[in-house]
């Protein structure tokens, strides 16, 4: 029960690539369903004017927006695993000192 109250078998690997992928699912869903939200309401959409030159656009900020999900999820995956080891390093010096 301590290691489930202390975080150190709270969160895996397992479930960030869950929510990895729901939000890489979620996001071109979302900029597509807002879309036409996002070309009214914003004056940079209406000076392209030509749809070619949107579909870009769109593409290029899904793509800047998948590419950031990702590198957050690498980060946290990478800091857990941190975490993971450092712990195993601390209670093996913590059994030798005994």
């Amino acid at each position: 029960m301590y290691n489930f109250l202390s975080f150190n078998t709270f969160i895996t690997q397992d479930i960030l690539i869950f929510f990895y992928y729901i939000g890489a699912l979620l996001v071109p869903f979302l900029l597509y369903k807002y879309k036409n939200k996002f070309i009214t309401n914003r004056s940079f959409f209406i000076k392209l004017e030509n749809k070619p030159k949107i579909l870009l656009t769109f593409l290029g900020i899904l793509l800047l927006l998948e590419l950031f999900w990702r590198m957050i999820f690498e980060a946290m995956i990478g800091y857990f695993d941190m975490h993971e080891y450092l712990y195993e390093i601390a209670t093996h010096i913590q059994r030798q000192s005994l």
